[in-house]
């Protein structure tokens, strides 16, 4: 299958190309869209936050801390460090009794250049509260603390935290443990490799309720609303996450992982979707995910697909504002 090609041009002329896989699945486990490679596994890294979360609701762990949107939408994070984001992350620790010295997330500046800059004006140094996971290790946290689980070493990838979740992640995606190869993430724990149509196919799941209990399917449900609602609190200022969610509000999931990958589901077609860019860049799987969200939305909303096939195309422009060309997608 061709893979659906991100062009970046100046002038008239193409000056980069990059190829995208796309799987989107429906509810009932059927292809509705399939470019490129589909088949071979991915580490989908943060795009898959709210299958790692499905403890976090089903275990009562988020009821008993009394988790918010706000907080299920920051355990679902890959945040921009903001102070919303890290105070947010603090508070949810608190409750546990727990503090940042028990996260195993490492520390980082904020990815985002603006907020790096007004923490280092402010005489500031990054804690571990300011790592783009601290939501999710937070949440992690919440979890070992109300089932009475040692939370040391809760990264490990024995650890009961890490292995429900390697059991969510088998059972969303349709595949056996011992068929998800591992890695570790930016943030230290387990990640997971899957094929894109298994990662599409998970989201479908959880978004229609097939194929999945109805409590996982439930406990799903409510992660994405909950992202959806507080679109801001599982990104940050001007992410595109947040512009994605923004633009059909309570309509569309959108989750950006590492090195190229968006997941996502549209809850009221009951469809999931997964992609990956090959050589990893974040502009084409901007590009990639709007334009796939455009196409899906042809024939069921004409306004809404307009609205993101504009998201899909950026204009590139030089140091003195001059365009010079754009980022878009063509399909095969």
């Amino acid at each position: 299958m061709k893979p659906i090609i991100i062009e970046v041009t100046r002038g008239g002329s193409v000056e980069s190309r990059h190829h995208v896989s796309l799987a989107v699945v429906d509810g009932a486990g059927r292809d509705v869209a399939a470019h490129g490679d589909v088949g071979t596994p991915v580490f989908p890294r943060s795009a898959v936050k709210v299958f790692q979360a499905l403890p976090l609701i089903e275990s009562g762990a988020a009821d008993r801390f009394g988790l918010d949107a706000r907080a299920l939408s920051l355990c679902c994070a890959s945040h921009s460090g903001e102070d919303g984001h890290v105070e947010l992350a603090g508070t949810m620790l608190e409750r546990t009794g727990l503090g940042e010295g028990d996260l195993e997330c490492g520390c980082h500046w904020p990815f985002d250049q603006p907020v790096a800059l007004s923490l280092a004006r402010r005489g500031l140094q990054p804690t571990q509260l300011y790592n783009n996971c601290s939501g999710k290790h937070a949440g992690f946290l919440c979890t070992a603390v109300h089932l009475g689980e040692d939370p040391k070493s809760y990264v490990g990838a024995e650890h009961p935290v890490q292995r429900r979740v390697r059991a969510a992640i088998a059972d969303v995606t349709g595949l056996a443990e011992g068929d998800l190869p591992m890695g570790i993430d930016g943030c230290s724990i387990p990640t997971y490799a899957a094929p894109l149509r298994n990662l599409a196919d998970g989201f479908a799941r959880l978004a229609s309720g097939e194929g999945v209990a109805p409590e996982r399917a439930r406990a799903g449900q409510r992660l994405m609303a909950a992202c959806m609602a507080e679109p801001w609190h599982m990104s940050g200022t001007k992410r595109a996450c947040l512009r994605l969610m923004e633009a059909a509000p309570g309509r569309v999931f959108a989750k950006t992982g590492a090195e190229g990958v968006f997941c996502g589901a549209v809850p009221e077609l009951g469809l999931g979707f997964a992609l990956k860019v090959e050589d990893g860049a974040t502009r084409a799987a901007e590009a990639a995910v709007a334009a796939t969200l455009a196409r899906l939305w042809q024939g069921h909303d004409a306004d809404l697909a307009e609205r993101y096939d504009s998201l899909s195309r950026t204009h590139l422009r030089n140091w003195q504002g001059t365009e010079v060309g754009e980022v878009r997608a063509e399909w095969p």
